[in-house]
């Protein structure tokens, strides 16, 4: 791509990021939907410099450390039942490698190695990595890596619909090939990366009871949804009979300050892995940086201080960005505007041989916001910690900048 010229950031304060000349914008996505409470929030701050103190890095493999330990256990008091345990890594791509890996595995341990495939959406966006990729389906991300991939099954997202041919889709598939389906992935309520897909109420624990009644582990990608993003803390507390087999987090786990990861999942899963050594039932999978002792003291902090303050101020903003999104609505370059709590996407009507969402967001920063598209579709992904007036200005430079383009 020869037409770029990259924005150089210098700072960031609170929910503004300041480039090398000085001037401020709203982190309108979140340095990519990670910042939960602004940046160089002075807790974080504190956390990270208190634990730079005293040990900056130590591997996880055969050792561990006291905010690995700690940030473990608080991950659990939170997380949905049944889920009792924490593998840590550094990135979205590898949580979900890892849940993919370990039911794969898991199958096999249990006596069960015809279930070696995987289902998912259409549209669907897990990483970059092979494995993810595998479980992909956004053809302008994937289409090149065909050869290299491991074929899932893709299922039609329910997203515009009542859910009820999905349903039966899923359905028709377990009923036949539950013996050859080690999981379904998906991420709960609302598609991110494919544009803001929103899934009906009550759809996921259609799906989950699916799963459970076939036999397949479910897999929730939450690294977009989780921390706070959809008004809960974790977007499958939205529909609370939901028991997944495997959680997959990163992006907010952190606060938007270090990478970090973790693939949570039950005990029935881990005990799997327990044995002799000489059974060798061990799970082969590692990273040099796992459970990083900056990253995961940063984490502690992070959850506290989203469930203290930063996830009541989320809930408090909700309805002003709904109000917000209804005025946008009317716009004439506006085709729809799709939502759930703080994850937003508003699609514009296309243009021909125009990218109407580069060019969206590409103005909008002379109004002194950042966003990014996802082809015609702005995002909204603000830090959990937007204020009134920090709504206002998203809503006026996104109108402002749809308003210039004179379509």
């Amino acid at each position: 791509m020869d037409e770029w010229s990259p924005l150089v950031i210098a700072s960031g304060e609170g929910n503004f990021l300041i480039d090398v000349d000085g001037r401020r914008y709203l982190d309108g996505v979140s340095s990519l939907w990670c910042n939960v409470h602004g940046h160089r929030h002075p807790r974080l701050d504190r956390a990270l410099a208190d634990q730079a103190a005293r040990l900056a890095h130590s591997t996880f493999l055969g050792l561990t450390h006291e905010p690995g330990i700690r940030l473990a256990a608080d991950l659990i008091e939170v997380a949905p039942k049944p889920l009792t345990r924490v593998f840590y890594s550094d990135s979205g791509s590898t949580a979900v490698e890892i849940a993919l890996k370990q039911s794969f595995q898991y199958w096999a341990l249990r006596g069960r190695p015809s279930k070696q495939r995987f289902l998912r959406m259409t549209d669907a966006y897990h990483g970059d990595t092979l494995g993810a990729v595998g479980v992909g389906g956004i053809d302008v991300f994937h289409r090149i890596f065909g050869p290299l991939l491991v074929q899932s099954i893709p299922i039609p997202s329910p997203a515009g619909t009542d859910g009820s041919a999905t349903l039966a889709r899923i359905e028709a598939e377990l009923e036949s090939r539950a013996n050859e389906i080690a999981a379904f992935i998906f991420e709960p309520l609302i598609q991110g990366a494919a544009g803001m897909l929103v899934h009906p109420p009550g759809f996921l624990a259609k799906v989950a009871d699916l799963c459970r009644r076939h036999n397949v582990h479910l897999i929730l990608d939450e690294v977009a949804t989780g921390f706070g993003r959809t008004g809960r803390l974790f977007a499958c507390e939205h529909e609370p009979s939901v028991e997944p087999d495997f959680v997959c987090l990163a992006k907010g786990i952190s606060g938007g300050y270090l990478p970090l990861a973790a693939t949570l999942t039950t005990e029935e899963v881990y005990s799997a892995f327990l044995g002799a050594r000489a059974e060798m039932k061990h799970f082969f999978h590692g990273h040099t940086y796992t459970a990083n002792p900056l990253a995961c003291a940063v984490g502690i902090e992070s959850l506290r201080l989203l469930r203290d303050e930063t996830l009541p101020n989320a809930q408090a903003r909700i309805p002003e960005v709904s109000a917000a999104l209804a005025r946008i609505a009317k716009l004439p370059a506006v085709k729809e505007v799709r939502s759930v709590g703080l994850m937003v996407g508003i699609e514009l009507r296309a243009a021909a041989d125009r990218s109407l969402g580069v060019e969206v967001c590409d103005r909008v920063r002379n109004h002194g916001v950042i966003l990014r598209p996802l082809g015609d579709v702005i995002v909204w992904m603000p830090p959990l910690s937007i204020r009134p007036d920090e709504v206002a200005l998203l809503e006026r430079a996104t109108t402002a900048a749809i308003q210039e383009l004179a379509i």
